[in-house]
């Protein structure tokens, strides 16, 4: 009579099968029964998502961020996920860090802030998944979370944008009050050239209801005519 195990594999899992240390098949989900003298070994297999700790990083003109990041994963060779190293995440991880060290250090801190504290995950992700192929693991995507600033750096930032800010907006008045001189002086030679026009603008600015008495100045004595032409 032969000895028989019943084995039940969740959802979301796979069970390698070792017999005499090595694996000798795979079960996918689903209930299964085993015989003789097996060990067996669960692997999750759903998509997971790790958050990277803090770490703190240079950039090349020596000042410190600490950032954030985050990998989605998921195992695809549970087999070289359980055997290639003792711990495969950690492998993932060390590599992401390598590549974020080596990405921040080639830029300046005005160059992180200019692009809205984000960093380009492309260079991230290429590291991740080299690593994670070596070792069962498919790296889907790696996004840093946060980039944090020291609060001195920051504002100073805050600092160089308001004076940019307040620099523009002087220099645009003194555009707008140009052209309005410009404008007046236009207006005041054709006043000047065409004294109707003035006294036309005086009667506009007037208040509604007003009384008005304009004075004709005599330019000259009236000529008589001769009475034999």
């Amino acid at each position: 009579m032969s000895m028989f195990t019943r084995l039940t594999v969740q959802v979301g899992q796979c069970a390698l099968v070792y017999r005499d240390g090595k694996v000798e098949r795979v079960l996918p989900p689903g209930r299964h029964r085993l015989f003789g003298e097996v060990t067996t070994a669960f692997v999750e297999m759903r998509e997971r998502l790790f958050a990277l700790s803090p770490q703190e990083v240079l950039t090349a003109d020596a000042v410190a961020l600490r950032v954030t990041a985050a990998l989605r994963v998921a195992v695809t060779d549970p087999v070289t996920f359980t055997e290639n190293a003792a711990d495969p995440v950690s492998a993932v991880y060390l590599a992401v860090q390598i590549a974020l060290r080596d990405h921040v250090s080639g830029a300046t801190v005005e160059d992180v802030m200019r692009r809205n504290d984000r960093i380009d995950g492309a260079a991230l992700l290429a590291a991740a998944q080299a690593a994670g192929a070596r070792n069962g693991i498919e790296v889907r995507e790696v996004f840093v979370k946060d980039v944090i600033v020291s609060s001195e750096i920051r504002s100073a930032a805050m600092e160089l944008v308001t004076a940019k800010a307040r620099g523009a907006a002087r220099l645009e008045a003194a555009r707008a009050e140009t052209a309005a001189l410009r404008a007046l002086a236009n207006a005041g030679r054709m006043l000047d050239a065409y004294p109707a026009l003035a006294q036309l603008k005086l009667i506009q600015a007037v208040p509604y209801g007003s009384r008005v008495t304009l004075s004709v100045r005599d330019t000259g004595a009236p000529t008589e005519s001769d009475p034999d032409e």
